[in-house]
């Protein structure tokens, strides 16, 4: 449990005369008679060519922020802020690419990695300087741009810990994001529970990560332009393709690109119904047939070296209702209407949510999730402490450029339909006409270009602006995507792609 969940439990508690206890050992641990064992996948390097920058100059990043807050000691427990701070990645856990670990910085420049040591390979000790910086240790020679990293067995956390804290002349930092176990090890005067100053610094995205979105994004868009191709065919045929079939089909193009190492998360296929249970995910008792006479939506993404995907379009293959239509429409121009916002540098995602929804409001629609998320550069696919929701994030630093963010208004008839139009934006520089108090103004920028279905849209609800942006978007389709299809040789795609990508107005 985490202290920013134990703290206000406690506090409860203790204002009804009870308090709450931690217990060691864990019961739970003690209960659980056939608890599986921890995974034992290696680890891999991520090359500099894919992170822009090398793990030790990361760290002396993370060092000066610790001088800032007057600590000498950090605690990194999130799996991605490990993963991202020395260009390491795993598959411990399904669709994210981390390893169970812990990390120590310290202000001396010593990284101490808390890891199964068995899923440290060669080429990770190379990439860490391992076996270099215990000799460098040995002989007092400094090591690379002096930091230093040191391995520990991943269970030497808590003796660590409880050794370390009491010898701080300065204070330990510990996210109260991290667990109360930890957190409890440090007296009130000497901690720093602020978060983690890795969260901020992989949010803001570098200029290598940035081109590597950019990459992923054409190759998904191809894959994607493939399967909607394939998928109006195989409809239109007669012949049977399911919710889960046309996701395998899915997930074995995005394969055919490089660098593909799977899939970011389960991917929503759905149909009809299904497509109105907002976080579904196909089984076999729920399983349906892709049909031409229902709305279909696809949520997906993938994991590549360069970049992390996800996008969702909704189509149909026969002929939609015009309240289908009507609705997918005020979707589109929720989308349209954030994409093309112009906002102050750090305004809370929380103040621009309204642009998506308006469309939906101005008639009594809406809908129940948030319009945005953060997205890690080969990480995690819902990565903070950014986003753009009806809820206010407590740890929002504000919007800033080369942020990358999803766009993504729905709307959901419960029993009959689903509607999702998302996008990957980049935050970046606007220069609008006034630049009032030297605010410094910015917008987005998309990463996705996947087309939306024409016929889905009723084109005398939009406005010249919004037409221009539909048509201009669809032309960046074309100009980014079909090189590659043409190089892949996906005539079909290629086909579809043209075709989608006509003017709509």
């Amino acid at each position: 449990m985490s202290k920013d969940q134990w703290t206000p439990l406690s506090k409860t508690l203790v204002s009804s005369g009870h308090s709450l206890i931690p217990i060691q050992p864990n019961l739970i641990d003690i209960l659980w008679d056939e608890k599986p064992l921890p995974p034992h996948n290696p680890i891999e390097p991520l090359g500099i060519e894919f992170t822009g920058k090398s793990w030790q100059d990361k760290a002396i990043d993370v060092i000066k922020e610790m001088g800032e807050k007057n600590a000498s000691m950090l605690l990194l427990t999130a799996l991605d802020d490990i993963a991202w701070l020395l260009n390491l990645r795993g598959s411990d856990i399904p669709f994210n690419p981390v390893f169970f670990s812990w990390v120590v910085v310290k202000s001396s420049g010593d990284i101490h990695l808390f890891v199964d040591q068995n899923k440290v390979t060669r080429a990770v000790r190379q990439h860490l300087n391992l076996d270099a910086d215990v000799e460098m240790k040995e002989t007092g020679i400094v090591g690379n741009n002096n930091v230093i990293a040191v391995l520990h067995p991943y269970e030497e956390i808590d003796s660590f810990l409880k050794t370390e804290i009491p010898l701080q002349e300065k204070k330990t930092w510990i996210s109260d994001k991290s667990a109360y176990a930890f957190c409890s090890l440090v007296t009130e005067n000497k901690a720093c529970s602020d978060i983690s100053p890795v969260v901020l610094m992989k949010a803001i995205k570098n200029s290598v990560e940035i081109a590597g979105f950019a990459n992923a994004h054409i190759k998904d868009a191809a894959a994607l332009c493939c399967y909607f191709a394939w998928l109006e065919k195989e409809v239109e045929s007669g012949h049977r393709v399911t919710e889960i079939s046309a996701a395998d089909h899915l997930a074995a193009l995005r394969a055919e690109h490089k660098d593909f190492v799977g899939l970011s998360f389960d991917t929503i296929s759905s149909s009809g119904p299904n497509a109105a249970v907002i976080h579904y995910k196909p089984q076999p008792d729920t399983d349906r047939l892709i049909n031409d006479q229902e709305i279909y939506l696809c949520d997906s993404g993938g994991q590549y070296k360069d970049g992390t995907t996800d996008v969702t379009r909704t189509l149909h293959f026969g002929t939609p209702s015009l309240f289908e239509r009507q609705c997918f429409t005020r979707v589109l121009q929720g989308q349209i209407n954030l994409a093309t916002a112009i906002f102050p540098a750090k305004i809370k995602g929380n103040v621009l949510d309204v642009l998506a929804r308006k469309a939906l409001w101005d008639v009594g629609l809406d809908y129940l999730h948030g319009t945005s998320h953060g997205v890690g550069h080969y990480l995690c696919v819902h990565e903070g402490p950014m986003g753009i929701s009806w809820r206010v994030y407590p740890d929002d630093p504000g919007l800033q450029e080369n942020m990358v963010l999803s766009n993504e208004p729905g709307f959901y008839k419960d029993g009959h339909f689903g509607i999702r139009l998302e996008n990957l934006v980049r935050v970046v520089a606007a220069r609008p006409e006034n630049n009032f108090k030297d605010l410094k103004f910015l917008t987005f920028e998309n990463l996705t270009f996947v087309p939306i279905q024409r016929k889905m849209i009723v084109a005398e609800m939009l406005t010249k602006a919004e037409v221009a942006y539909i048509d201009h978007y669809h032309s960046q389709c074309r100009d980014k995507v079909a090189p590659l299809l043409m190089e892949m040789n996906k005539k079909d795609a290629l086909n579809w792609l043209m075709r989608e990508t006509e003017p709509v107005g």
